[in-house]
């Protein structure tokens, strides 16, 4: 089965973008399924950097076309913005449609979004104030307005009104909050449904005709593992699952359509936002990584908090999505270092720790216990084969796959396409 799926096996921001737009250039149909504009890819093709946020990677290349699933929240506001950006550059985005089932970010979810963290003042979870949380409350709630109700422009001036309303309720008495322009955003609103129009599609039948045709599909996957609502670092999650069981319901296929699942893996860790982080490193050496990482947000530009590998996290996300691959990125940054480290587990008060623990109190008094590593300490962003890598970076990619029992499949010692070490090809 010419199928992937793509997954963040960390906290997000594993560097997807590249192995996506590399499997994006074999593929016929790339597939967004989960979260909104608040993940964020960025691809550098011909030293030239696109940050991607709603559109799916294969907006890139030609011929390719690109879903975004049921499960995504689509703010059409960011997505026009998105998708003017991509066209200034003369990019093609006739190809890109949207589910007509997939749920509305709209004003008042931004504003609820940024009153809802400033009352939980130093409890706050660090979110992007995008309104994702509260458009997927609204979804849950069973009250939300999807793309398909703009297609009928009267109905859906009436149920917008109606919920403009509502959280206008909400945003003055519970708040304290300034009330929303009903008029302004109704305007603006029933302009982005005409516009929109053209682009609202069944995907899932789409992407199932798709697959039966004996297509090339990538699903795309957006922020990454520890960030799922059950799986993750409960609540410093997200409000959708970012793992590979959301593919199936995030895009309307079945979970037997999807043939390989790789797990993107950065080759030290990171995380933005709040929440425990056994493996942090706040020294200098947190500084360096971070620096030669760059390591900061594509969709909030905020510092990472950095630190070495951690294999409890990735070991239990290849457990979590049936990892059968890994693709290890940024390998490049870990040059400088006469001696790495990779956390093989944790300790808990003096007890041995494997597993991921659930409980936020326990992960937050673990101790990272390391296996140590002696660097390579040269250059390897030249390096177009695994043999030409140093026998410590062999070493070290070899310990990544003992820890997290999954295979290194692809290796990425640069930001570019072309530095990318593929060890078994992919969506052939």
């Amino acid at each position: 089965m010419a199928t992937v799926a793509v997954v963040g096996s960390q906290w997000g921001d594993e560097g997807k973008g590249k192995v996506i737009d590399y499997l994006a250039a074999r593929a016929e149909v790339v597939v967004r399924a989960q979260g909104g504009n608040n993940a964020g890819h960025t691809v550098v093709i011909g030293g030239k950097k696109y940050a991607l946020q709603l559109v799916p990677s294969g907006v890139l290349t030609p011929g390719t076309v690109n879903l975004i699933g049921n499960g995504v929240v689509f703010d059409p506001a960011g997505f026009f913005a998105e998708i003017e950006r991509f066209e200034a550059d003369g990019v093609d985005t006739g190809s890109v449609f949207v589910s007509d089932r997939a749920h509305l970010v709209l004003p008042y979810h931004k504003e609820l979004d940024r009153l809802i963290e400033e009352s939980k003042g130093a409890q706050s979870l660090g979110t992007t104030k995008k309104g994702i949380g509260p458009c997927y409350t609204d979804k849950t709630a069973r009250v939300g307005l999807r793309t398909c109700d703009m297609l009928r422009p009267d109905a859906f001036r009436g149920k917008l009104a109606a919920r403009i309303d509502a959280a206008n309720e909400t945003i003055e008495k519970l708040y304290g909050g300034a009330p929303m322009d009903k008029a302004a955003m109704l305007e603006e609103y029933l302009a982005y449904a005409e516009r929109l129009a053209p682009r609202i599609k069944d995907t899932g039948v789409m992407l199932s005709e798709a697959i039966r045709a004996g297509k090339k599909v990538l699903f795309e996957g957006a922020q990454g593992t520890m960030l799922d609502l059950d799986g993750g670092t409960y609540p410093y999650v997200t409000s959708s699952h970012p793992v590979a069981g959301g593919f199936a319901v995030g895009s309307g296929v079945g979970p037997t359509a999807i043939g390989e699942i790789i797990g993107i893996v950065k080759a030290y860790t990171t995380r933005v936002g709040a929440g425990p982080f056994v493996t942090e490193l706040s020294d200098a050496t947190g500084d360096l990584i971070r620096e030669r990482g760059h390591e900061f947000g594509t969709v909030t530009g905020r510092p990472r908090r950095c630190g070495w590998f951690d294999g409890v996290v990735v070991r239990y996300s290849v457990r979590l999505n049936g990892t059968t691959g890994i693709a290890l990125m940024l390998l490049d940054v870990l040059d400088a270092f006469d001696e790495i480290a990779l956390c093989t587990h944790y300790s808990y008060q003096g007890e041995k720790i494997e597993h991921f623990p659930a409980d936020l109190d326990i992960l937050s008094a673990c101790e990272p216990v390391y296996r140590k590593l002696k660097g390579w300490k040269r250059d390897i962003t030249g390096c177009t084969t695994y043999e030409s890598l140093p026998e410590e970076a062999k070493a070290y990619i070899a310990a990544v796959e003992e820890i997290s029992g999954a295979p290194v499949k692809i290796v990425s010692v640069g930001p570019d396409r072309a530095q990318t070490i593929v060890r078994e090809e992919i969506l052939q």
